[in-house]
């Protein structure tokens, strides 16, 4: 009995299974980059069981990290340029929440200090911004 198989074997490369898995890695990195919650500034905030609700749009961030360095926005300011930069974002918005975010090794008097460069610039309503506790 003779048997022989009537297809040739393959002697190409099969780019269909490289396809794939290079589609499924794109998927996963896309998916798994969504999750980074602060891209720009790095700072270690308390944790806290409950979370304020900011459900306004207007408002304005100011950032102290660790090392003292003061961020409106995501822009670096001096803390003597901070107060007019301040005043005119006030301004601009109307009544805006203030969320302040500092690292959690921040002395309170620092925290305190950029509050009322905060009031003297026209604000009034202020949120400290925390991180879940895991």
């Amino acid at each position: 009995m003779n048997i022989r198989a009537h297809r040739e074997p393959l002697t190409t490369f099969n780019t269909i299974s490289l396809t794939d898995i290079i589609f499924l890695l794109l998927v996963f990195f896309l998916l798994s980059s969504t999750f980074v919650l602060q891209p720009g500034i790095k700072i270690q905030l308390p944790a806290t069981t409950t979370r304020p609700d900011i459900s306004s749009e207007k408002s304005i961030v100011i950032s102290l990290t660790k090392e003292g360095a003061v961020y409106l926005n995501d822009n670096l300011v001096n803390r003597i340029e901070l107060g007019a930069q301040l005043r005119q974002k006030v301004i601009d918005v109307g009544n805006p929440i203030i969320v302040l975010r500092a690292d959690r090794s921040v002395l309170l008097e620092g925290l305190i200090d950029i509050m009322d460069i905060a009031k003297t610039a026209g604000a009034d309503r202020f949120v400290i911004a925390t991180a879940p506790k895991e």
